[in-house]
């Protein structure tokens, strides 16, 4: 649980009662993601801040071991993958296809709202049966941690429009750049460039489809690669202004890295002359759904994105791995300590 800035501590939470249309799941595995890691450094997520404490996670997957009351949703015993958003109130007022956009809009783990959300970093979470998505057999428990990171490079190279047969550039190769380099790979694109700061992520980048490795401090290199499509992950204004000098002209650029709140300083005249399209790409919709069947049929090779694994126990010393981007890719959270 966060409380604060520097503030994560591992402790006992009660177990709310699940109203009718909630099941309890007990929890296998939950990836630390981005977000969660600004909640412990900074005490906040862009402009989502702490202000009381709260439990971290939501890419997380599980059992069901109490069905919901009404009927709804999957029975107990089965394994299920999480769909962390509940769309908020104005909802109706967007296509019905991108609820993320509704004002209101909740995520498990997140401060956007208050009172916060909670998260479903706990060994049992109590959680809305809509938000389960069965995970088919032959899927094990482990790969499926990443669904819902997967689930968002899915909708980044959905903005992309056509891949297949084009050419490629991811500028950020950590969790979602890697995962966006296999959503491209399975896409169809002929080339893929990745492009990071540190050789561990550019490892693993290649290990899940990327043909090109290009150090992020080789800005030459990288404009040179005059790509179709780019999609820039780092979150950083110095890789959205390298996407944007990779790009092609007429060429798409989908920003997926959320920067930091604020005005940034990047080359948008080149966006002008060049006629880029900047599309901004955020969290998923349905994409959980493709990236399970993509899982089950074998079309999604996305386990090599995942570097170390922990118990619960050692959350602390997880969120610290996870925190070196030079050493890590996807870091587990193991909550059946029993289980390997």
């Amino acid at each position: 649980m966060a409380h604060g800035a520097g503030d994560l501590r591992v402790e006992q939470v009660a177990l709310p009662a699940p109203r009718r249309d909630e099941a309890i799941l007990e929890i296998a595995y939950g990836g630390v993601c981005g977000s969660d890691l600004h909640y412990w450094m900074h005490g906040a997520a862009g402009e989502s801040i702490l202000r009381e404490p709260m439990v971290l996670g939501h890419e997380v997957v599980g059992t069901v071991v109490q069905a919901a009351a009404d009927g709804t949703g999957p029975a107990a015993g089965t394994t299920v993958a999480v769909h962390p958003a509940t769309p908020g109130d104005g909802a109706a007022k967007y296509p019905r296809e991108r609820p993320n956009l509704s004002p209101g809009c909740t995520y498990l783990g997140s401060a956007a709202q208050f009172p916060h959300t909670n998260g479903a970093f706990s060994r049992y979470s109590v959680l809305p049966s809509r938000m389960l998505r069965p995970i088919p057999p032959g899927v094990s428990l482990r790969t499926a941690a990443l669904i819902e990171p997967a689930s968002v490079a899915l909708h980044a190279v959905a903005g992309a429009g056509e891949v297949n047969g084009r050419s490629a550039l991811v500028v950020g190769s950590g969790p979602i750049g890697a995962l966006t380099v296999a959503a491209l790979k399975r896409a169809g694109a002929a080339e893929i460039t990745a492009v990071d700061m540190f050789d561990k992520p550019l490892e693993i980048a290649r290990a899940l489809g990327a043909t090109r490795t290009i150090q992020a401090t080789d800005v030459d290199a990288i404009a040179a690669t005059e790509a179709d499509v780019v999609v820039e992950s780092s979150g950083n204004y110095r890789g959205l202004s390298s996407a944007i000098r990779g790009a092609a002209r007429g060429g798409r650029v989908v920003m997926v890295g959320l920067l930091p709140t604020g005005d940034q300083p990047v080359p948008i005249s080149l966006a002008i002359t060049r006629e880029l399209e900047l599309v901004g790409s955020f969290r998923f919709n349905n994409e959980i759904d493709e990236a399970i069947s993509a899982l089950a049929d074998g079309s999604l090779q996305i386990s090599s994105a995942i570097t170390h694994e922990f118990p619960v126990s050692q959350a602390l010393a997880a969120f610290a791995v996870a925190k070196d981007a030079a050493t890590s890719g996807k870091v587990l959270l193991r909550f059946d300590e029993a289980a390997h």
